[in-house]
């Protein structure tokens, strides 16, 4: 029987629908390699560019021989639950996930309740514990992706990509700690103590892997309570419905890992509203038993946390406001305020800033230092 693949012409892509499905079979083929045979589990909303993004992978992926599946759930922000049938297609175990979201992913009710354990970890997700407690799966996501940025940045060279990340990856492994300056007025210095970097590289291959398309980042979560200094974002910044440019900067006056004070004008303001936010669902989220008892506060707290630096790494994005493709952009480093990568500093937002063309010095055990970044070059 003949396969059925989505028709792309009349949809009012003026063209753009063969650079569509050639970006589509690069994610599917190139960064996921998706086999014969295997469930590929479509994640989007019923909004105009990630739906026609993802049924382009769905395509992809059934040209390559794979089983999808494509789910729509209403748009969702940082502070939202995703479906329940979503999180019960999970269950099903695919070795593929695609999260291709207007919005983001949505949170896991029974998990937040109750965690996931496997082995000695938990998990407040179920795409988490399938991705990095069982292994079971591979995956990219795309919060907020545009057509644009889909077909533009996701066609680059993986092999000199994965080589930059790399190679960041191991200035920041090697660290005792790192220090961030900037002409905005950032200067920061992070542990980074028992801290391992991450890869967004473009190559989600293996079962346990993931990251973002566009790919092109290295990113570590700082030692917890270790971050002093002074952040001043002057790119871009989410708050935990959009993401937005930063017109007037924001300075956040960073003390034992937290965020101690927000000052600047309309953008600082906003974000103030979005951390006041997570603190106070943190503590009605534990009351209503959406939180493990007990701890409400800790979320709360870790409202403040510093949870993140990475380093932009893809050469075709740029800055927009759209902090998928910025925070990938030559030129620019990222602070996340909120939850971390390595599971113990749980929030309910993480939350990406901007920082431009900073200087990023990794400090050695020995005391010697290693220069990543001058004034946002990279160092070859």
């Amino acid at each position: 029987m003949e396969k059925a693949v989505y028709n792309f012409s009349g949809t009012g892509l003026a063209g753009a629908d063969e650079k569509l499905m050639s970006a589509a079979r690069i994610a599917v083929l190139d960064a996921l390699k998706v086999k014969a045979g295997e469930r590929v589990l479509v994640i989007s909303n019923p909004m105009r560019e990630v739906a026609l993004i993802s049924m382009a992978l769905y395509d992809a992926a059934l040209e390559a021989g794979g089983r999808p599946v494509l789910l729509f759930q209403p748009y969702k922000s940082q502070m939202d639950f995703a479906e329940d049938a979503l999180v019960a297609a999970f269950e099903a175990s695919p070795e593929v996930v695609i999260s291709v979201s207007a919005g983001k992913l949505g949170k896991d009710r029974r998990g937040i309740a109750a965690p996931y354990r496997h082995g000695d970890k938990t998990y407040d997700h179920i795409f988490h514990l399938k991705q990095y407690g069982e292994g079971s799966c591979r995956a990219f996501w795309s919060p907020a992706v545009t057509l644009d940025s889909f077909i533009r940045t996701v066609p680059v060279d993986y092999g000199l990509l994965k080589e930059r990340c790399a190679r960041v990856g191991a200035a920041l492994d090697e660290a005792s700690s790192v220090r961030v300056r900037a002409p905005g007025g950032t200067d920061i210095v992070i542990g980074l103590a028992g801290r391992k970097a991450k890869l967004d590289d473009g190559d989600f291959s293996k079962a346990g892997s993931g990251g973002n398309l566009p790919a092109g980042e290295t990113f570590i979560s700082p030692e917890n309570g270790t971050a002093e200094g002074l952040i001043v974002f002057d790119g871009s910044i989410s708050l935990h419905d959009r993401d937005i440019l930063i017109k007037s900067p924001i300075r956040c006056t960073v003390e034992n890992g937290f965020v101690r004070e927000i000052s600047g004008g309309r953008e600082a303001y906003e974000l103030r509203e979005t951390v006041t936010l997570a603190e106070r669902n943190a503590v009605q989220f534990e009351r209503e038993g959406r939180i493990p008892s007990g701890l409400g506060v800790l979320y709360a707290k870790n409202a403040r946390n510093i949870g993140e630096l990475g380093i932009g790494l893809n050469p075709a994005a740029r800055i927009s406001g759209n902090m998928l493709e910025d925070e990938k952009a030559f030129n620019t480093c990222h602070f996340a305020i909120g939850q971390n990568y390595d599971e113990d500093a749980p929030s309910l937002i993480h939350l990406d800033g901007l920082v431009r063309n900073p200087t990023i010095t990794a400090l050695m055990p020995d005391g010697s230092s290693r220069t990543i970044e001058q004034d946002g070059i990279l160092s070859e």
